[in-house]
């Protein structure tokens, strides 16, 4: 028999899929999730007709609550503020198949998604990365059908305002990332220069817990000095391999058993233009799960 457990965990792929876009943190949809999970086993579950419709309104309104004290967080956050990356080849965040999909776990969507406000951030997430009819997210929030419209809109405006388009083609960025990969293991700073943009910038989020730039770098030069004194220091006991990183090919840094790094690029015209990189170590916890030991 169908127990209540059974059921629940037939919607919690789903449900953190959710939480980690809302969040742009795979700890805190993980600890979302689970508080679902408790109000679940709590509830008249005999009066929900509805479970998957019934614990997304759940969930969504936790991460309301959470990204209220989450933004008062992130303007008091030492140095750039990047998501916490997943590895997504093993389907953590669902069927990634089209480019519309990848590109809604990107990180470049989740660093946007950041300029909304919590309500807007979910009638744009429930819209986009899971089709929810505006009735339905109405359901889901509360509010009335036309608000939640004028709710998409204004987010789409604002996200919009981020005129900056990058190619998405996955054979591209795997090739230009293995490209990177080789010049950074040779330490060949002219073939890493012929791989990035002029206006290339390098985003590092050490959290306070390790060393990272407490600003953006930007240009060529800039980023260049800076990562040949990062082969430097960490290329002689530091392995790198490219993975699927929050949809596209991403590149993983581990020190023996830990991960150490995982950076992600954006490219424009056949180059980088944006490189992101998560030092910060207990953003790194999830995907360290995720691999296991080498």
């Amino acid at each position: 028999m169908r127990t209540h457990t059974d059921t629940f965990e037939s919607h919690r792929p789903r449900l953190f899929g959710l939480a980690y876009r809302m969040l742009g943190s795979a700890e805190e949809a993980e600890d979302t999730v689970q508080d679902a999970f408790l109000r679940w086993s709590a509830a008249d579950r005999d009066a929900v007709e509805r479970p998957g419709a019934w614990l997304a309104k759940v969930v969504t309104n936790l991460c309301l609550t959470r990204l209220t004290s989450a933004r008062a967080r992130r303007e008091v956050y030492p140095g750039p503020w990047l998501p916490e990356p997943v590895v997504t080849s093993d389907g953590t965040l669902g069927p990634l198949e089209s480019a519309e999909q990848r590109d809604a776990v990107s990180f470049a969507l989740l660093v946007l998604l950041e300029r909304l406000t919590p309500a807007e951030r979910a009638v744009y997430v429930l819209r986009e990365a899971f089709a929810y009819g505006h009735r339905e997210i109405a359901e889901v929030l509360d509010l009335g059908e036309a608000n939640c419209r004028q709710l998409y809109r204004r987010a789409v405006r604002r996200l919009a305002a981020d005129d900056t388009r990058f190619e998405a083609e996955p054979e591209r960025r795997a090739r230009l990332l293995e490209s990177f990969l080789t010049a950074a293991r040779d330490g060949d700073l002219a073939a890493l220069e012929k791989v990035l943009a002029a206006d290339v910038t390098w985003w590092g989020d050490g959290g306070g817990k390790v060393s990272a730039a407490r600003r953006p770098i930007e240009g060529r030069e800039k980023v260049l000095r800076f990562l040949a004194g990062g082969f430097q220091r960490f290329l002689s006991h530091v392995g790198l391999a490219v993975e699927e990183v929050n949809g596209a090919a991403g590149l993983v840094a581990r020190d023996g058993d830990r991960v150490v790094a995982v950076v992600t690029i954006e490219i424009r015209d056949g180059l980088v233009a944006r490189l992101r990189a998560v030092v910060n170590p207990d953003k790194l916890a999830f995907v360290e799960r995720q691999l296991g030991r080498p």
